[in-house]
């Protein structure tokens, strides 16, 4: 009996130990041991509710630490903008000299961070923690645009594909843009000299990004080009000079009709509605030319990578001739000109470097 007795104490005990190792097992474990059980087809119907039951209840709670993680490390306005300076001192040229953050806001989750770079404006975005720093956010709500060419911010070919005996020039540029204006400044001279052996046509990339001004100014141009097509480059070469808004003072001095160009402003912004992200009206050319940003210089067709330098622009220009003229060997300048407005062309660092555009940063 005595043995019996403790036969039976043993199996208690021993059941005890199971039980408590099991106590002891995780809960990734125990789902682990019933998930192999219901492929063995040892589970019953009650037992896959409670196997989904388990798998619900850990993904809340995990998704549950995530969103608390999330909520916890919002470092605020003022700590994304000294994170954002702090990135820009560390990682910019002279400490980020010339470059001011000038306004931070919280947008759709993130917070948003207006910079000044040169009397450049960007905007880019930085998570509420301050781990990361996006320079373009994409709104997915919106129908995406074409895809990004690189093709042409920085063009492979340097002469045009089609030759013809009078090569049409298509320079697409922002006006307020600092290198729209260099590359504008080296062609000038450039189609001066080819005179009406060329067709030259200036022409807006389809946004901006420089503010209402440049709205404005765009179709200011614009409409000068298409009423009083002849007076257009000494229009360019007066506004060039001063960045504080010199339009209507080179009208005047030019001997611009105010009149035919505020009866076209007007018409151009009834046909096309023009606004800050959408300036369409050389929308079909941005498409079929690749446009992304400002300059692009298209000559017959091809998008063609140039130098600044007006010797470098009519070297380019004349590829598209099936026989050039003598004008193509007129000696022009080979120093590049100034980025930006005269008055303020020193501020405009690295201007020079023929890859330097006005464009949104790549995906």
């Amino acid at each position: 009996m005595d043995e019996e007795n403790k036969v039976e104490q043993t199996k208690t005990e021993e059941t005890k130990v199971v039980e408590k190792t099991e106590d002891k097992k995780s809960f990734g474990s125990l789902l682990k041991d019933k998930f192999q059980a219901c492929r063995a087809g040892e589970c019953k119907c009650g037992k896959k509710k409670w196997l989904i039951g388990a798998i619900i209840v850990l993904v809340i709670a995990v998704a549950g630490s995530y969103l608390y993680k999330i909520k916890k490390t919002d470092i605020g306005v003022e700590g994304a903008r000294s994170k954002v300076q702090q990135f820009i001192k560390d990682n910019t040229p002279q400490g980020g000299a010339g470059i001011t953050i000038k306004d931070v806001t919280k947008d759709s989750g993130l917070y948003k961070v207006t910079i000044d770079a040169n009397k450049q404006e960007i905007v880019a975005y930085v998570t509420t923690d301050g781990s990361k720093f996006f320079p373009q956010a994409i709104d997915l709500n919106t129908k995406a645009a074409a895809p990004a060419d690189d093709s042409a911010a920085a063009p492979e070919k340097t002469e045009a594909e089609n030759k013809t005996d009078v090569p049409t020039v298509d320079l697409f540029v922002m006006s307020y843009c600092p290198y729209g204006l260099q590359m504008e400044k080296g062609l000038l001279p450039a189609v001066e000299a080819l005179g009406n052996k060329i067709k030259f046509n200036l022409k807006f990339v389809s946004y901006t990004l420089h503010g209402p001004k440049e709205v404005a100014e765009n179709l200011n141009q614009y409409c000068i080009e298409k009423t009083q097509p002849t007076k257009l480059d000494n229009y360019l070469k007066c506004f060039w000079k001063d960045s504080k808004g010199s339009s209507d003072a080179c009208m005047k001095t030019v001997g611009i009709n105010t009149a035919q160009v505020t009866s076209c402003v007007a018409d151009a912004t009834k046909q096309f509605n023009p606004t800050e992200k959408a300036f369409d009206i050389n929308k079909d050319e941005n498409v079929k030319f690749g446009v992304q940003g400002s300059p692009t210089l298209v000559v017959n067709g091809t998008t063609v990578a140039s130098g600044r330098d007006s010797a470098s622009v009519l070297k380019a220009i004349c590829s598209g001739f099936t026989t050039q003229p003598k004008e193509c060997q007129a000696k022009l300048s080979a120093t590049s000109p100034s980025a930006g407005f005269d008055d303020q062309a020193a501020a405009a660092a690295g201007g020079s470097a023929p890859a330097a555009s006005c464009a949104t940063p790549q995906n």
